[in-house]
This record gives C-alpha cells, sequence and structure tokens, in this order.
C-alpha cells in the first residue's frame, strides 16, 4: 500500500534519516520504534509532505512517487497524521478541531457521521465538545489529536508518540482505540517511544538507530528478540 524505498532526510547539515526502506501493507499496524533522534517522526514527516529535503521515493498505491507533494495534497490522497506534540489549536473548541480536520471534504453528510464515530470512540471529547481546547487534559488533547486526524477519512493514519507524557492507563486506553480503529479497516503507521506497548499491538515493526533500519519482523518475533528487550524493553 505504502512503499519507502532509500529514504534520506536532511536538516540543514544534519542528515536526519539514512536511506531506510520499509512497507505498510493494507490493514496492517506497522511501528517504528526507536529512541529520540533515531529518524522516527522525520520519516513521517517526509511522508506528510512537511520536510523538503528529501531524497528516495515514497511510493503510495494509485498515486506513484508523493515525495515532495504539498501537505495539503498527501491528504487528499488519504493519508493523516496526528503529530507529535498533539498540536491542537487551544483556541478552538473540540468541535471546531474536528471540523478542521475535515477541511478537504464538501460532504456534509459524511463529514456529521465521521464526527459522531470519533464521538462514540472518545465520549469524553463529545462530553466537551463546546470546551477549548486548551483546557482539556494531556490525554483528552492526543484523544482530539487523533479524532482531528480522523475526520479526513483517511486510509492510512499516522499517529507520532501518541503516549508521550500520558498516565499508564491512558496510555493502555489509547492503545486500545489504536487497535480498534485498525480493527475497522484503517492502516496505521505508528511512532512510539514506548516498544512494549507498540510491539504488543503491531503486525509488522521496524527498530531505527542513528537514522537507519537496525532490525525489522513481526511485532511479536521483535517483542522476544534479546537485543530488543535488552535496548527497549529494560531486559
Amino acid at each position: 500500500m505504502l512503499s519507502i524505498a532509500d529514504l534520506h532526510v536532511y536538516y540543514g547539515g544534519i542528515h536526519a534519516v539514512k536511506g531506510i526502506s520499509l512497507d505498510i501493507a493494507k490493514g496492517q499496524i506497522v511501528t517504528l520504534v526507536g529512541a529520540n533522534g533515531a529518524g522516527k517522526s522525520s520519516t513521517v514527516r517526509a511522508v506528510s509532505g512537511l520536510v523538503k529535503s528529501c531524497t528516495g521515493s515514497i511510493t503510495y498505491e494509485g498515486h506513484g512517487n508523493i515525495l515532495g507533494k504539498a501537505p495539503e495534497e498527501i491528504v487528499r490522497t488519504g493519508i493523516a497524521l496526528s503529530p507529535e506534540g498533539r498540536r491542537i489549536l487551544p483556541h478552538l473548541t473540540v468541535e471546531e478541531n474536528l471540523q478542521l480536520g475535515a477541511y478537504i471534504r464538501n460532504d456534509t453528510q459524511g463529514i456529521a457521521k465521521d464526527k459522531e464515530w470519533v464521538y462514540s470512540l472518545f465520549p469524553r471529547l463529545k462530553e466537551r465538545a463546546w470546551q477549548a481546547g486548551g483546557t482539556l487534559s494531556g490525554g483528552e488533547q492526543q484523544m482530539l489529536a487523533v479524532g482531528r486526524a480522523l475526520m479526513s477519512n483517511p486510509d492510512i493514519v499516522m499517529l507520532d508518540e501518541p503516549s508521550l507524557g500520558l498516565a499508564p492507563k491512558l496510555v493502555n486506553e489509547i492503545f486500545a482505540i489504536i487497535k480498534h480503529i485498525n480493527s475497522l479497516g484503517k492502516t496505521i503507521l505508528l511512532i512510539e517511544q514506548n516498544a512494549f506497548a507498540a510491539l504488543s499491538i503491531a503486525h509488522k515493526a521496524y527498530i531505527l538507530e542513528t537514522g537507519t533500519v537496525v532490525l525489522e519482523g513481526t511485532g511479536q518475533e521483535l517483542l522476544h528478540n534479546p537485543e530488543v528487550k535488552k535496548a527497549y524493553l529494560g531486559g
């Protein structure tokens, strides 16, 4: 469905991603795991058109090579990003943030239906529909960021560090919802530092270190890999 080949990403003199290649099959949860600076976020930013200094190719089924396209064009092809740090608009309400996620759409009935679907996934958002986004808790803001990404009705949802800064109970809740979204047919590219949680739900996983892929396999294979256990799972 999505194939990344020999991707290099640069920020000025910094070579953040060094020729990685990976494949995301339709209907899968694929996770990229690694420490800060491993190149995980740079990879999804390249896919979503947010960084321009890139070489290689990102081929999306039916759309050819999308590398270098504008972010709006990427969203229109069916790829949405819930970014690291949530990046909701704090002065807009929950409802308005969700409406913003559907900015590429003009199917009023479909938008209304998807908004109710998001509210069914995250009941707390419905309770706070007219509350300013900036007044929500960290966990609620994360739910809003995921919900906003879903409002574009994407085929691929990229989630960048959805568990960052959340209490363990909320982490479990977020990952259960990710599995549920995937069960409804959405393909997911998951970026995570919480290796155990990510590998536990992933169909396929890649371990990144300093901009390169050092290991790949199924989530379960890497979850039980001695090297991964030692480096990311506390032995």
